[in-house]
């Protein structure tokens, strides 16, 4: 049996293969040996599951071992977003949480995440602590501590069941100015992408519309992430439709892309610098900002402008959590979709952040494409690729080789710089690659920016042909 590796975001594996209820069973005693020496362990651990097959289930046992631990344990009554987890967790002051999901991964993925008592990914630290608990299970057939029966943990309410939803929306309705979206008829569509979103937007606009809203484990055939190629039927819609503005959320809907009326994708990237203007020039926040290194030099540029301190951090939005956590930081945003905002949580949350664009439309009276020409009027344009690459290891090897090497030329392009924070980033002018392994999948990842869409497929047609 291969051993159980936490990634960038929690542990993953292939349901029936690595992500089995022996796994789970493991990785959920050892979270639950951790929170029980957490200051707020008698508040208990809140645990939530999204639409994968199995999820339920596996978060049923999951809460059945950190119950039989001696940690109370917050159940999710039904399907639930990642960021409700994290939600849930702050409103009950809980140790931390659980969420039985694999983001954004293919159908045939499950995972487990653990979220900290601040509502958000836990610290690489506290993941570390896990990991000690962990390394004894590793190989043991039996778990050493004797699982009390499910229904009896219910009735002597060391399982509570919790309702996650409404939480959620209580809360959002304070944070959003949902009236002034509905005054401003604005029209809006959200792609679930039969994740842990759908049905959720309706609880606040009940006429927005919806596509991929419905239970569906195998996604469709298609991987639940907002990517261009993923998202092709949100811009038929848009379009065909009328649609000012769609948006779409990945399987456990912490992360979003967004479509413009035109129909043309709208990357994590822009939506983080228009987010980034209305904050600092609309609301007057005040603090730093957070972004990964994926992430798009047009943050850099802003943060010059406005005088802001800018933190860079490797992929993974626990960094930019932690970062978070320590510091009065205005956003902070990953390249794969991931955004958090002040003044909600330390977390991703897709639907906030669809939401917030919406109102930044209907406070600015513009158009998403008008808002994205203002930002490449002012600061120049910028454009982004990612090509995710399915290799052997021996194939992985040899292309993490040649770039570990540090190249002074990619095909046609010269480097002018290489920082190896996190993968490896090749500066070339006016832009850059990045080349990265990724932390949960087979793959490497190779991103481009530069100043027109043709030179980032140059870019990345050199960058792959290695």
């Amino acid at each position: 049996m291969a051993q159980i590796k936490f990634g960038t975001d929690g542990w993953r594996g292939v349901i029936a293969e690595d992500f089995t209820f022996a796994n789970v069973q493991k990785v959920a005693l050892a979270t639950g040996l951790y929170f029980k020496n957490h200051p707020k362990a008698k508040n208990g651990v809140v645990i939530g599951y999204d639409a994968r097959f199995l999820s339920k289930e596996f978060a049923q046992a999951s809460a059945q071992v950190i119950a039989s631990a001696g940690v109370k344990v917050l159940l999710s009554e039904k399907i639930a977003a990642t960021q409700m987890v994290s939600l849930g967790v702050v409103k009950k002051k809980a140790a931390g949480g659980v969420v039985i999901t694999a983001s954004h991964n293919p159908a045939k993925y499950n995972g487990f995440k653990i979220k900290g008592d601040f509502g958000g990914p836990a610290h690489p630290e506290m993941v570390a602590e896990v990991e000690k608990e962990l390394a004894p299970l590793q190989d043991v057939t039996t778990l050493p501590i004797e699982l009390t029966p499910f229904d009896e943990l219910v009735k002597n309410k060391q399982i509570q069941f919790i309702d996650l939803t409404k939480i959620y929306v209580e809360d959002l309705k304070t944070k959003i100015e949902f009236d002034l979206i509905k005054a401003t008829r604005i029209k809006i569509i959200h792609d679930a992408m039969h994740g842990a979103g759908m049905g959720i937007p309706e609880l606040f606009l009940p006429k927005i519309g919806t596509i991929r809203s419905d239970y569906n484990p195998s996604f469709g055939t298609t991987n639940p992430e907002p990517l261009p190629q993923n998202v092709e039927e949100l811009s038929v819609e848009v379009r065909s439709g009328k649609y000012h503005m769609g948006f779409a959320t990945d399987g456990d809907a912490d992360r979003i892309g967004a479509v413009d009326e035109k129909g043309n994708f709208v990357d994590s990237h822009r939506i983080f610098a228009i987010l980034l203007k209305y904050l600092v020039e609309r609301k007057h926040f005040r603090g730093a900002v957070a972004k990964s290194l994926s992430v798009s030099d047009i943050i850099a540029k802003m943060c010059d402008k406005y005088n802001i301190r800018l933190h860079e951090t490797p992929v993974g939005f626990k960094h930019l959590c932690k970062l978070m956590t320590e510091r009065d930081i205005i956003i902070a945003g990953e390249e794969s979709g991931g955004i958090a905002v002040k003044g909600h949580l330390p977390e991703r949350d897709g639907i906030f952040i669809g939401f917030l664009l919406a109102e930044v439309m209907a406070v600015r009276r513009k158009k998403l494409s008008e808002l994205i020409k203002e930002l490449f009027d002012e600061f120049g344009e910028h454009h982004f690729g990612r090509i995710d690459k399915h290799l052997t290891q021996s194939e992985k090897d040899k292309v993490m080789k040649f770039f570990n090497s540090k190249p002074k030329k990619v095909g046609s392009f010269e480097v002018t710089k290489i920082d190896t924070t996190d993968g490896v980033k090749l500066f070339i002018k006016n832009g850059w690659m990045l080349i990265r392994a990724s932390g949960t999948e087979p793959l490497i990842r190779f991103y481009a920016e530069a100043d027109s869409p043709k030179k980032v497929q140059q870019m990345l047609k050199a960058a792959t042909k290695v």
